[in-house]
């Protein structure tokens, strides 16, 4: 059912007012990240559809900086954690502590307690500590013991990772993968951002940021994003765009046809969704175009397409794959 135009003009206003802090804090950011725009917004979209991140790139991108710049620009509990190859479930999510004078155990809550976690290098941690993060991202809950804790809100997991090629990493299991909204490749930076990179750390210290989002605009960004309006054809689009990851030859696909082992789930289809209404929010839109969808897509659908040997013979990858079914799919 089509929304009538009145109705639109109401929201569109709406939209602009809400998400007037995008600029603000984009502007903060800006004193500190050279260039790598698209990972910053990718991280907002994140933030207000609180959907994990992961960011994956080759060491010394700036991913940890970029994500610490942006706890520095909000009102809200940050933590970082480093996984390492010895990080134990209980320096995580916590313990229990036997006190001798009144012969019980308390609770010593973990790290894991804070609005916005910064998992760094999370695929050089072993498969138990990934059981333990992987409740908290599903549940937004922990278990201590025999006791279960709710996690405080919003709650968002932004994580980083080196290339699996790289020593030292472990294949993250797919469950957890799944868990993450978008999987951002960060790539280097440009000849121009490189010489503003190395004027800016060889001068004069980083500035200080300040914090100029709060909890409340985000629950109201949030609730904006949620009436962010889609047309019944691009979400048609959205679907026939996961639809291709799983059956390529049924979606006039052939030229794929042997080279995904499986396709996207249906949390696919939801985050995308999510994400293109925030990718709409981010510019100050309320209604969604196919080209918040094609935008958001790669980041969408990357992780949650797995390939055959043949594939990997061919030197094809997820992004190439997705590259091809945009193409094809016919746009609304």
């Amino acid at each position: 059912m089509t929304q009538p135009a009145a109705d639109i003009r109401v929201l569109q206003e709406r939209i602009q007012e809400e998400s007037t802090f995008v600029d603000r804090l984009l502007e903060q950011a800006a004193q500190v990240v050279v260039g790598q725009r698209t990972m910053i917004e990718r991280l907002l979209i994140g933030l207000i559809t609180s959907g994990h991140v992961l960011l994956e790139g080759v060491p010394g991108l700036a991913k940890t900086l970029t994500v610490k710049t942006l706890a520095d620009c909000l009102r809200l509990s940050f933590k970082r954690i480093q996984f390492t190859p010895d990080l134990l479930p209980a320096d995580l999510v916590g313990t229990q502590i036997y006190q001798p004078q009144t012969a019980s155990f308390t609770v010593k809550r973990g790290p894991i307690f804070a609005n916005l976690i910064l998992a760094d290098e999370i695929n050089r941690a072993p498969a138990k500590v990934q059981s333990a993060l992987l409740e908290s991202m599903q549940e937004r809950q922990v278990t201590i013991g025999d006791q279960t804790f709710l996690l405080p809100r919003p709650f968002l997991v932004l994580a980083t990772e080196n290339p699996i090629e790289q020593e030292g990493t472990y294949p993250l299991p797919e469950a957890q993968v799944d868990r993450f909204m978008l999987k951002v490749k960060v790539s280097y930076p440009s000849r121009s951002e490189e010489l503003q990179i190395m004027d800016r750390v060889a001068g004069k210290p980083l500035p200080v940021l300040q914090a100029v989002v709060g909890e409340e605009e985000l629950i109201r960004a949030q609730k904006a994003v949620a009436e962010i309006y889609i047309d019944p054809k691009v979400k048609e689009y959205m679907v026939s765009v996961v639809l291709a990851t799983r059956d390529p030859v049924a979606n006039g696909l052939k030229d794929l046809a042997g080279y995904i082992e499986y396709g996207a789930s249906p949390r696919a289809t939801i985050y995308l969704n999510l994400a293109s209404r925030a990718h709409a929010f981010l510019k100050h839109r309320g209604f969604v175009t196919p080209e918040d969808v094609k935008a958001i897509a790669y980041d969408v659908l990357r992780h949650r397409v797995s390939l055959t040997y043949e594939a990997e013979a061919e030197n094809l990858t997820s992004e190439k794959i997705v590259q091809r079914i945009l193409e094809k799919i016919e746009v609304p």
